[in-house]
């Protein structure tokens, strides 16, 4: 007891001292704390009665407890730099390379002289093991967690032999270096080789070569380590097709309906892949409009220009509820239906440009776009709904269980025309959807100082209607399939109306916010927009990541300023092809031109 007392006493003094005679500095307090434990371990054996050990060690063929020990006062100064050591260029944590000597450890001294006051220094991993002889005259007994667990723990907890699959797979099992933190040690050591300081109930790595056991004795309260494999790094794996959703339903609006005993379900089922494909047309269709905007101010697009952003889920709804092989025709809001039913950006933005590329020909602009099945962008408001009728008759004439959509705005609604269309199409049952794009503004002016009822659905009287939110690509989808399948079973036309809004003017020429208030338009895009409203559907459902919708944009926007670029350096139509195109597949013939002495020949 009283050599414990000095020991402690020369620690608390800076220093420690061995028999009295030799000072040491205080870099070698650890050696005078090895000695404080080596003093207490004799204590203990001369005072603690010697019981037998019913299950010895697994270690102790050449190995027994120690009564006294006579090596540690004849011990050589220890350096211990190397245990606090950082390898250049290796942070903490880091594995070194696998050949690294023991000496960066234990100094060779220390080696030679068979010093029992530390266990040899472990590194899985290197050829050390291997190389390492351990003399049978070091007679240190290493007790196992069964003897020494003092804490409760179970002796399982402390072993880890299962490792599931590892980031960087190994050949063999001691290529492992295990993390241990020693909470009886002061020590830290940012090395792959591992430090343990003895301790009273000691507990050390087993010196075999198999599959490392730690046994490592934990104070209370104190969490087990955990197994670092060599040289790991955390690596975020990317998700395959088989961790999304691959459909789900939605709930939707319910649509109000007028002359119907039901209407459209209020449920819709929505794959993954319909959701991807109807994302990236409704972005695409954002991206376009902000573009032309953008060409317009800078006067490269010129004339008539009416922009569909706000309205995206309209087009598209309407286009995923129909067949390719079905007509549809609507007014001088047209860019979106181009889009749909065929077209490409780069004809789209060509033909704003009037560029011999656009999908006109450079000589429709705007308001006159077309495509197989696609009948225009037709400036003259209303006139484009019995233009319709017509080719839902041509298709009942002809009988291919085809139908035509007949799109047409809250202003035009008011069209004396569109009456007398509706009194033809209910009498001869023709297979036409009206679809009026309620907005809520025509040129300049609310739907309420225009109209005496706003309830466009019900404007047929005697032709069934349906009144569909138009912002929700699904509900606009559900309702288009049950007026489709309306109309192709014989039942004649029926009229939706669809509750939409649109961001910019009714055109260039108009700002847009001097009939409606910036707040206003600010609350619809952050409440009820179309492409936000799809995504945040597909979001919480696990249908897509947001990388992958990221994606999506950075393609869409790549493509909107390649097709920007063509319809800005593509050449403009020459005068002779002014006149062509008039009559499709007919012979060439003249055509007067600019006056009665001038003739251009038209060519189909």
């Amino acid at each position: 007891m009283r050599k414990m007392l000095t020991i402690i006493s020369n620690v608390l003094r800076g220093g420690a001292s061995r028999n009295g005679a030799e000072l040491v500095s205080e870099s070698s307090t650890l050696q005078a704390v090895l000695q404080l434990l080596a003093v207490q371990s004799e204590y203990a054996n001369l005072t603690a009665p010697h019981d037998h050990d019913p299950d010895p060690p697994p270690y102790s063929t050449q190995c027994q407890s120690p009564s006294v020990s006579p090596l540690l006062t004849q011990t050589p100064p220890v350096e211990y730099k190397s245990l606090i050591h950082t390898t250049s260029g290796q942070s903490s944590g880091q594995s070194g390379p696998p050949d690294r000597p023991l000496t960066d450890a234990i100094s060779s001294e220390a080696v030679a002289s068979k010093i029992t006051c530390i266990e040899p220094v472990v590194t899985y991993g290197s050829s050390i093991l291997e190389q390492l002889n351990v003399d049978p005259s070091v007679t240190k007994t290493i007790p196992t967690i069964e003897k020494n667990n003092t804490t409760g723990v179970p002796a399982s907890t402390g072993q880890f032999t299962h490792y599931k699959s590892p980031i960087n797979p190994v050949s063999s099992p001691n290529q492992l270096i295990p993390a241990v933190a020693n909470s009886s040690s002061n020590i830290t050591s940012t090395d792959p080789i591992m430090s343990l300081s003895p301790s009273p109930s000691g507990s050390l790595l087993g010196l075999d070569k198999s599959f490392p056991e730690i046994t490592h004795s934990q104070a209370e309260g104190t969490p087990l380590p955990e197994p670092q494999l060599a040289g790991a790094r955390i690596v975020v794996s990317a998700r395959t097709y088989a961790d999304f959703t691959p459909q789900a339903t939605f709930d939707i609006k319910k649509c109000d309906v007028h002359k119907l005993e039901e209407g459209p379900a209020v449920q819709a089922v929505l794959t993954r892949e319909e959701g991807l494909q109807y994302y990236r047309t409704m972005q695409t269709m954002r991206r376009m409009e902000l573009k032309a905007d953008q060409l317009y101010k800078q006067k490269i697009i010129r004339g008539f220009c009416h922009l569909y952003d706000g309205q995206e889920a309209c087009a598209v709804g309407i286009e995923a509820g129909i067949n390719l092989s079905d007509h549809l025709i609507t007014a001088y809001r047209a860019h979106g239906y181009t889009l749909t039913r065929g077209g490409t950006v780069r004809e789209i933005m060509a033909e704003l440009t009037g560029r011999r590329g656009g999908i006109a020909k450079g000589k429709g602009g705007s308001m006159h776009m077309y495509t197989k099945h696609f009948y225009g962008g037709n400036g003259i408001v209303g006139a484009q709904v019995p233009l319709g009728a017509g080719v839902a008759l041509a298709c009942k004439y002809q009988g291919k269980n085809e139908l035509c959509v007949c799109l047409y705005g809250d202003g035009a609604a008011n069209q004396g025309q569109i009456f007398e269309t509706y009194n033809m199409a209910s009498l001869w049952k023709l297979p036409c959807i009206f679809i009026c794009e309620n907005n809520k503004y025509g040129m300049g002016t609310s739907v309420e100082r225009a109209a005496a009822s706003t309830d466009y659905y019900k404007r047929g009287d005697f032709i069934p209607g349906l009144r569909v939110d138009g912002m929700d690509v699904l509900c606009v989808r559900e309702a288009t399939k049950f007026a489709a399948e309306h109309c192709r079973s014989g039942k004649g036309p029926i009229l939706m109306e669809l509750q939409t809004y649109r961001y910019h003017g009714h055109s260039m020429s108009d700002p847009g916010v001097s009939y409606r208030t910036r707040e206003e338009i600010q609350e619809v895009r952050s409440k009820s927009d179309p492409i936000s409203l799809l995504k945040d559907r597909m979001l919480s459902n696990n249908m897509a990541s947001v990388e992958e919708l990221k994606e999506i944009d950075v393609e869409v926007r790549k493509e909107i300023e390649d097709a920007a670029q063509f319809a800005t350096t593509d050449p403009e139509p020459p005068l002779e092809d002014l006149c062509n195109h008039i009559f499709y597949n007919d012979p060439p013939l003249e055509v007067r031109g600019t006056n009665p002495w001038s003739k251009l020949k038209s060519i189909s």
